[in-house]
């Protein structure tokens, strides 16, 4: 499953900060159909994700019904990118685990 969307950086903080790009609605919805099949546990979804001309591999964490997707500080700090950033994500639910 592939998917294309635009959202903002997130900072979630706790004992450190982490950054992550909520999955809009749309997106949340198609992922939960197929959530059985892709999680490896745990409710988290492997994907291959790209932001920019950065792919990287991560799971989604549910959050709230929604989805979270992680962006590594490999990622994040090479683009430039903190809070409140729109960015455009390219997406693939990777069923095989």
């Amino acid at each position: 499953m592939q998917l294309h969307f635009v959202s903002h950086v997130i900072e979630w903080r706790g004992p450190a900060p982490y950054f992550f790009v909520p999955l809009p609605d749309d997106e949340a919805d198609d992922v939960r159909e197929v959530a059985a099949m892709a999680t490896y546990g745990w409710g988290v979804i492997p994907v291959e994700a790209h932001v920019e001309a950065v792919t990287f591999t991560t799971s989604l964490f549910p959050k709230d019904g929604g989805y979270l997707l992680p962006l590594k500080d490999a990622v994040r700090r090479p683009l430039g990118l903190g809070a409140g950033d729109r960015v455009a994500v390219g997406m693939t639910v990777r069923l095989d685990g």
